[in-house]
């Protein structure tokens, strides 16, 4: 399809710099020394981190912040620095088929005997037998997958400990609002207390990220057993998680009233690899509606 060039939604760091950010996500490979993992969908994070942008400025967040905030969106899936495709794939479709909680506080809910922070352990200790049985051996690198959705928490702190040096480096004074808000749709309970910007600035990650994700071709394949993209499921998300109070109203309103401006098609485009259909556009123009 012939790309579709985005003006509406600019990057608010320079492109060099947002490549060089995008470079954390590489990951030396433990089973091959010398070579290194590239950072699985870099496309998502920079579409993310523009739509959280937008929905910010559209919210009244400052635009110094905004900016600031939009270098932690570049870097929001950081904790899967690392991620093997296939066997990423393949470890939580088998989950998903087999009504597994993959994440951490949907496995708390289930098993609440587990001691938090020790989810990636309790999902090892109960499922490894019949993973092998489908043929997944839980080795090592097996686990860092798990950890990566389970353990989510853990491992983004580790990579953070690893990559802030170079973030100094390029200037980057990290806060840790900004590590906080990374955490907020595996971890909501990180943010109680929280100043409402931060709140809603982790609301807005969350809602981009997901509406982004339900349109995101290659991650529909990989991880989501999904065999079409459809902007309906991804606003009844976005409304289940309103329902759930993860993510306010205000923050729905306002990425809705982005998509129905347009604001958001030619990130959705990219995403799913082709254009827009018109009944897909003309569902779009409604969506401010609802």
């Amino acid at each position: 399809m012939a790309r579709t060039r985005d003006t509406s939604l600019p990057l608010l760091v320079p492109r060099a710099f947002a490549s060089t950010l995008l470079r954390f996500y590489d990951y030396p490979d433990p089973r091959r020394p010398g070579r290194m993992i590239k950072g699985y969908d870099c496309p998502h994070a920079v579409r993310t981190a523009r739509m959280c942008a937008a929905v910010a400025g559209r919210l009244g967040h400052d635009p110094a912040r905004v900016k600031q905030y939009q270098i932690a969106c570049l870097l929001h899936d950081l904790g899967r620095a690392g991620l093997d495709r296939s066997l990423f794939g393949r470890i939580w479709s088998w989950a998903r088929a087999q009504g597994i909680p993959t994440r951490p506080r949907e496995w708390r809910a289930v098993h609440p005997e587990t001691r938090y922070g020790r989810e990636t352990e309790a999902f090892v200790a109960r499922y490894r037998v019949a993973m092998e049985s489908a043929g997944i051996t839980l080795d090592s690198w097996a686990c860092e997958q798990v950890e990566m959705r389970l353990g989510y928490a853990r491992r983004l702190a580790a990579r953070l400990r690893i990559v802030k040096p170079g973030l100094r480096d390029l200037g980057v004074a990290w806060a840790p609002w900004m590590g906080r808000i990374m955490l907020y749709y595996y971890y909501p309970e990180k943010l109680a207390g929280a100043q409402p910007w931060v709140r809603q600035l982790a609301e807005i990650l969350v809602a981009c990220e997901q509406f982004e994700a339900f349109s995101n071709q290659r991650r529909g394949r990989d991880y989501y057993v999904r065999r079409r993209e459809d902007l309906a499921e991804a606003f009844l998300y976005l409304n289940g998680l309103q329902k759930e109070g993860i993510v306010s109203r205000p923050v729905v309103q306002a990425l809705r009233e982005l998509a129905a401006e347009g604001a958001f098609d030619a990130v959705l485009e990219q995403a799913r690899g082709r254009a827009l259909s018109k009944r897909e556009r003309a569902f779009l123009r409604q969506a401010g509606k609802e």
